[in-house]
């Protein structure tokens, strides 16, 4: 994880007051205009905050906070909006952002918050499940003591059901937070699951519906 802001605002303007302003005090930014190029961007490298509107021209932004949420947890999101009222702000939180600045902002705010955040982040946490350990950090995962290799996908998806553990998760919630919007074939995630159990892992069948990931105590 990277001590630099995405930010994704269809607003290009907006788009390049802000990496002005965090450029003037350090702070690296990147800008995104439409969701494509923003979760690209997350698949090759993740930042430590992400500044997210709500109002996309080609999507909607909290459909991308959950979805950002649930694939990397440990990356702060602040929303920015022109949505203002505190039931918005409260459906933001709830949804998982870890800050939510109302439009129009000042920007010595924008500013100490983003710098807020990128002190938070980077607390990459240990995943445990069972005898399964993951190190986020490095990308190092070990069962009963031997490491797993596995690939970046395989990776992104055994954390995500780590996340999930005991719970029935479906196919689609599966392709979609791990592969994203542009996900493929559903033969690529019984594939991804079927290496996973050859490393002694317990996924569950749940037929009609998707998989259950279960940690292995014995």
């Amino acid at each position: 994880m990277e001590k630099k802001v995405y930010l994704l605002e269809d607003d290009a303007s907006i788009c390049e007051l802000v990496q002005c302003t965090l450029d003037m005090n350090s702070i690296e930014c990147e800008y995104f205009t439409t969701i494509k190029e923003f979760l690209a961007a997350m698949e090759r490298a993740l930042p430590g905050v992400v500044l997210l509107d709500i109002m996309l021209s080609d999507g909607d932004g909290l459909e991308v906070l959950k979805h950002v949420k649930t694939r990397w947890p440990d990356v702060s999101v602040i929303m920015l909006s022109a949505l203002s009222k505190e039931t918005d702000k409260v459906k933001g939180l709830n949804l998982g952002a870890d800050d939510y600045i109302a439009k129009p902002f000042g920007v010595l705010e924008l500013t100490a918050r983003v710098n807020a955040a990128l002190r938070r982040s980077g607390k990459t946490p240990i995943l445990r499940a069972g005898h399964l350990e993951m190190n986020t950090e490095n990308m190092r995962v070990t069962f009963r003591g031997k490491e797993l290799p596995l690939n970046n996908k395989e990776f992104q998806l055994l954390r995500y059901c780590i996340l999930n553990e005991g719970k029935v998760m479906t196919r689609e919630s599966l392709l979609m937070d791990v592969w994203g919007y542009d996900y493929g074939e559903t033969r690529t995630l019984d594939n991804h699951i079927a290496r996973l159990r050859k490393f002694g892992l317990n996924f569950e069948t749940v037929f009609g519906v998707g998989y259950k990931f279960l940690a292995d105590e014995d």
